[in-house]
């Protein structure tokens, strides 16, 4: 029987990072968000207030459905808040809130990662949906052109990932740098804020781990089926 080393040495370990990293970023969430802000600001108001005083008035902030499906939309210039942030007072919901926002403050000012991040989504996309597809057919049949344009279309999944991680750093320092100056969260808040923004960028950090021992995964078995063809 076929036992495929390369992903219980690399796969499954970054696996359970990522796990790990989904379980710290809800209990960060879920703890901070039973705690109120002393001044009884809302998510969305705080995410008004911030880009109202950023000159960002065109920029809408709706509610979405889910948990933790919080995002910003370029296309649209809407911050989209779920149903756990938008009207919570919660110190971990006016942190996300600010968060997002933040992305919004990127895009206006024309934040070099978020530019070259939105440029590569169409071939990432791509990548994602049509590597999976040659890497099967390269290796099934024997076909070494199909499992490198496979690994090289992956490959964009990862570089994707890895210019993510600025933009969310970034938007995350935007937040709590805002949050501080405009009064909006102190003290104890503030660190609170921190804990939960710290706690969704190691997921950004565990998706590229994890993207990164796939690609490895592949270019050493395509190496190894390589050596064996000679």
């Amino acid at each position: 029987m076929y036992i495929d080393k390369w992903y219980i040495i690399l796969v499954i370990p970054a696996f359970l990072l990522g796990l790990l990293a989904q379980l710290r970023v809800k209990s960060a969430f879920a703890n901070w968000s039973r705690h109120r802000t002393a001044n009884g600001v809302t998510g969305a108001a705080a995410a008004r207030y911030i880009l109202d005083r950023n000159g960002l008035s065109n920029v809408a902030v709706t509610q979405v459905a889910g948990e933790l499906t919080d995002h910003y939309d370029p296309r649209d210039c809407t911050v989209h808040l779920s149903q756990s942030v938008y009207g919570s007072d919660s110190v971990a919901a006016v942190g996300v809130a600010a968060h997002e926002v933040g992305h919004a403050i990127q895009h206006d000012t024309g934040y070099a990662p978020l530019q070259l991040r939105s440029a590569i989504i169409p071939v990432t996309n791509f990548g994602s949906k049509v590597s999976p597809i040659l890497l099967i057919l390269g290796f099934a049949l024997g076909l070494p052109a199909l499992v490198k344009a496979g690994i090289l279309l992956f490959s964009f999944v990862a570089l994707f990932q890895l210019i993510t991680l600025p933009v969310e750093f970034n938007a995350s320092r935007r937040a709590l740098s805002t949050l501080e100056e405009m009064g909006l969260v102190e003290g104890e808040d503030l660190s609170g804020a921190r804990s939960v923004l710290s706690a969704a960028a190691l997921t950004y950090v565990a998706a590229l781990v994890s993207t990164l021992a796939q690609l490895l995964r592949l270019i050493l078995i395509y190496n190894n089926s390589s050596r064996r063809r000679r």
